[in-house]
């Protein structure tokens, strides 16, 4: 996956930022199909830090493969803020990791039960606590699946250097 700046700078910053507090990473992510991990793998090193991820793009896997609880699902659906910090907790778990990363949402183009198009959860979990940011993104599906794979990796930066500082 070619990766812009923006990209590439989150990345970094949060790959530099477990490598010297020897934190580990894992993620879960359904929009993005795995490109997260495919933009983790890319940096040299990183596997001193990433343990790996799951994509549970269907629902049902949601709660098979990330531990979020299926009665969770049931009742606020797969895409919302809830549910993205019960995947990046459940992946953090299941996959032990000092943090977790998760991304839900709707690439588009057409809206998902009543969820609009560009509607996106991210959330990252650690040891201390969970944080979840909701996007309004705009343009097509590559589009908004890039800004969601940019937002996640920011947020899990942020909530290492809060944690940690």
């Amino acid at each position: 996956m070619a990766v812009g700046g923006g990209v590439e700078l989150a990345v970094e910053r949060l790959v530099g930022l477990l490598l010297e507090r020897r934190m580990t990473l894992a993620t879960a992510e359904s929009l993005t199909g795995g490109m997260v991990a495919a933009v983790l793998t890319d940096v040299p090193g990183v596997s001193a830090v990433y343990r790996g991820g799951v994509v549970v793009y269907a629902t049902d896997l949601k709660a098979k493969l990330a531990g979020v609880p299926e009665e969770l699902l049931a009742a606020v659906g797969p895409v919302h803020p809830d549910t993205a910090a019960a995947l990046a907790s459940g992946v953090r778990e299941r996959l032990e990791a000092d943090y977790g990363l998760a991304t839900t949402g709707v690439a588009g183009p057409d809206p998902q039960a009543g969820v609009e198009a560009g509607t996106v959860y991210v959330a990252a979990a650690g040891p201390g606590s969970v944080q979840v940011r909701k996007l309004q993104l705009s343009g097509d599906r590559a589009a908004v699946r890039r800004g969601s794979v940019q937002a996640v990796l920011e947020l899990g930066a942020e909530l290492v250097t809060e944690e940690l500082d």
